[in-house]
């Protein structure tokens, strides 16, 4: 049964602005993990606002509650480069609450936008 949905758009130029006016913002946001990708190069700004943009969908999908720590939800990559959502503290905790034990993530940017779609599900 799906118990939210939440989407999110983030226009990159903004994030950009955003990250180079504040600089200890990425590191705020993003675990080390989200920051390097899997060779251990640092992430284009298009792709760490997508990962944003999929934080901001999962609170969205939960109904925004308060209290939710950006490094509790982690985006994740697999073998084949899917992203996959590793939640862990107060985002775990409200999931739990909710009863939500299944998650459905998609990443998309193009030209000046970086999109996510999130679905929250409990069995």
């Amino acid at each position: 049964m799906i118990v939210g949905i939440g989407i999110d758009v983030v226009d990159v130029s903004r994030f950009t602005a955003s990250l180079t006016r504040t600089p200890g913002l990425r590191d705020r946001l993003f675990t080390p993990g989200e920051q390097l990708t899997d060779a251990g190069h640092p992430r284009t700004v298009t792709s760490l606002a997508a990962r944003f943009a999929a934080k901001e969908a999962v609170a969205k999908a939960m109904g925004a509650p308060t209290g939710m720590q950006w490094h509790h939800c982690e985006v994740v990559g697999d073998a084949t480069g899917r992203p996959w959502l590793r939640l862990t503290g107060t985002v775990a905790d409200q999931a739990a609450e909710q009863g939500i034990d299944r998650w459905h993530l998609s990443l998309t940017h193009d030209g000046e936008l970086a999109i996510a779609y999130v679905i929250a599900e409990r069995a």
